[in-house]
């Protein structure tokens, strides 16, 4: 999977805003200084989540950006697709002409992987990276993200234990 920084730095973005959930808009310049990402490429970014009516701009003094949509009703998956960033570990981007204009012998299995990585990818949501940022800020044990490992174990190794 090719997942780039416009992908990590939008996640990001987002997050710091839901941190910011309730007190008013926040500045992409805010932004840009706590998570050290460039203003014009949060201004590209936030153009592209505002298009796709995950953030809501305020203009004016005081000025900024919101969320447009509850934090639990966002997923990961939502802003990373929003941003353009494909999900996508195949070699042909997913036209299945890898290997001589057809599909290559392991085109399956990363079709599969991208379908995992997807499924996790939208099982997370925003409330769920607040929360564990709330806790970690506060000192308390962080809250472990969801481990989809244990909820796909294979029939035979279940059968097994």
């Amino acid at each position: 999977m090719r997942l780039t920084t416009r992908g990590r730095f939008a996640v990001t973005a987002v997050l710091d805003l839901a941190m910011r959930s309730g007190q008013g808009p926040v500045a992409l310049a805010d932004i840009s200084a706590r998570q050290k990402i460039s203003l014009s490429y949060l201004e590209q970014l936030f153009g592209k989540l505002r298009k796709n009516n995950l953030v809501n701009s305020v203009r004016g003094p005081g000025g900024g950006y919101l969320l447009a949509q509850s934090i639990e009703a966002v997923s990961v998956a939502d802003i990373i697709l929003a941003v353009d960033e494909p999900i996508d570990a195949t070699s042909c981007g997913g036209k299945q002409n890898c290997r001589d204009d057809g599909k290559c012998i392991t085109h399956d299995l990363w079709e599969g992987l991208n379908d995992h990585i997807f499924d996790y990818l939208r099982s997370v949501k925003l409330s769920e990276l607040v929360a564990r940022q709330k806790s970690r800020l506060a000192g308390q044990p962080v809250v472990e993200m969801r481990d989809l490992r244990q909820a796909r174990k294979p029939a035979d190794a279940v059968a097994a234990a």
